[in-house]
């Protein structure tokens, strides 16, 4: 099982672990979250806030570990994930199997919404 990222007819093969990553358009605060695909969906298993205010607020649960605000959330796998663009904030990062890029760089720029889902591995090559 695979993340994927779905813009129109395209579609992008993720990694099984990604790291979305966005910066507050007015607290200029940096929010990441880690999630996995399963089977049953994408599952949210950490998520981390540089700061809070400005309707960034950490999660209840959050510990401060250096400049973030760490937490585990308790969310049921989702189907997809509905990613936007304002053109207002810098695009969404993705990190996906140790690199790090503009979501821009995976879809075309002006894309919106882009899903975030699963999908399966492409088939062996025979």
């Amino acid at each position: 099982m695979l993340a994927c990222l779905v813009a129109g007819t395209t579609v992008v093969r993720l990694a099984a672990v990604v790291t979305l990553a966005w910066t507050h358009s007015v607290q200029k605060s940096e929010w990441q979250e880690d999630w996995r695909a399963t089977p049953a969906g994408l599952q949210l298993t950490e998520v981390r806030v540089q700061g809070s205010g400005a309707g960034m607020e950490p999660p209840d649960d959050a510990v401060l570990q250096g400049d973030f605000y760490v937490a585990h959330p308790r969310l049921a796998p989702q189907k997809e994930v509905l990613l936007r663009r304002s053109g207002a904030t810098a695009d969404w990062r993705v990190c996906s199997a140790g690199r790090c890029q503009p979501m821009g760089e995976l879809v075309p720029p002006d894309a919106d919404p882009v899903r975030f889902t699963t999908c399966a591995e492409p088939a062996p090559r025979r």
